[in-house]
């Protein structure tokens, strides 16, 4: 069983939001055959606290503009790990650091990677100041 159509219509939409906030390292994983719970977990990490925070608020505000709300929110407080469970995937915003420190990624290594535009994965710049 693979990942549902809506979980990775939802998982780009939150991805590409991700990218416009300049998140690093953005992986999406379909997890849909070893959890009943969810299908996508998409990760994602920043530099630091402020950034993690700011993805996520970017991520939330894109998904909201088409009604779809997280049923949970959690990790705010710290900024350090920002998870966003919308039910049909889950999205993990990581501190640099803590990315490296728990390995989702390697957790999660029976999941298969969702390939996902390059617009997402490629090289991150800020846009030049006027």
């Amino acid at each position: 069983m693979a990942a549902s159509e809506r979980a990775l219509e939802l998982t780009m939409i939150a991805a590409a939001a991700a990218a416009d906030k300049l998140a690093e390292d953005i992986v999406a994983l379909d997890v849909s055959e070893t959890l009943v719970i969810t299908d996508v977990f998409l990760l994602c990490s920043a530099s630091n606290d402020r950034q993690v925070r700011a993805i996520v608020d970017g991520i939330e505000e894109a998904l909201d503009a088409i009604n779809v709300d997280p049923v949970r929110r959690e990790g705010e407080r710290d900024g350090r790990w920002i998870l966003l469970d919308y039910v049909d995937f889950v999205v993990h915003v990581q501190h640099s650091e803590e990315r490296t420190y728990y390995g989702l990624e390697r957790l999660w290594k029976d999941g298969s990677r969702i390939p996902l535009p390059e617009s997402v994965t490629g090289p991150k710049t800020a846009e030049p100041s006027p």
